[in-house]
């Protein structure tokens, strides 16, 4: 591989346990810059904890990741988001009592200009027009999908490098669905990459450049998104097709 076609992130036999439980056995993928790369596969299979190792919310047992070249396992979660790795989690958690912009204020925390700040939040604005009509509106009270918009807006806060997606349908309307992954690929097409983990697999690989398919701490399939689509095994595990 070419120094010019090093990844963005690379993650290389990665094992993790909680407590006496293997979660992850020995994954290996790989996320280039300016892709969006999709994590498939059944409930308890080890995609949103391959998500907490990458951003240091979980310690791996063994293995190594690379960010920009540069091994960031042990690093702490707020050293991460500093060299632009942003996660926005599972269920969103929002700051329930502050209100939309004092959610994408605290989203800024690393920043020390009020203008920078407000430059960001603007830009969010931008991408989340919603967001800018409940500016003042307490986050929650916002519809499920109006705070899986602001959580995306929140990590986008730092203008991440790579911005990590974990269930970002979850519990949302079908019309939330296809606003929401219209979204991931409006931030990818403005310069982020993105990786996914997701459960709704056909919205996810129609959206993704590349897919990973994991299936109880492991990954067994690895492809282009499109060709993951046409896959026999993955329509019927996955796609709901007989």
């Amino acid at each position: 591989m070419g120094e010019e076609d090093r990844a963005l992130l690379e993650v290389t036999n990665l094992t993790v346990h909680y407590g006496a439980v293997r979660a992850l056995d020995r994954i290996s993928l790989e996320v280039q810059e300016g892709e969006i790369v999709a994590l498939i596969g059944p409930n308890g299979a080890g995609k949103s904890t391959t998500l907490k190792a990458i951003c240091g919310i979980v310690k791996p047992t063994s293995g190594v990741i690379h960010f920009e070249r540069e091994s960031i396992k042990g690093i702490p979660p707020h050293d991460l988001v500093a060299r632009g790795i942003s996660l926005a989690p599972e269920e969103r958690h929002v700051f329930t009592s502050m209100s939309v912009a004092e959610n994408l204020d605290m989203g800024g925390y690393t920043l020390k200009s009020r203008r920078e700040i407000k430059q960001r939040i603007k830009s969010v604005y931008s991408l989340f027009p919603v967001l800018e009509e409940r500016h003042r509106q307490r986050a929650g009270s916002l519809s499920s999908g109006e705070q899986q918009m602001l959580a995306m807006g929140r990590a986008l806060m730092l203008e991440p490098r790579l911005l990590l997606l974990d269930e970002p349908s979850f519990a949302l309307s079908p019309n939330y669905v296809d606003i929401v992954f219209e979204k991931i690929q409006e931030i990818n097409q403005n310069g982020t990459t993105v990786l996914l983990v997701e459960q709704n697999a056909r919205m996810a690989l129609e959206c993704a450049d590349r897919g990973y398919v994991f299936q109880i701490g492991e990954i067994f399939l690895e492809d282009k998104a499109k060709n993951l689509l046409e896959n026999k095994e993955v329509r019927e595990s996955f796609l709901g097709e007989e």
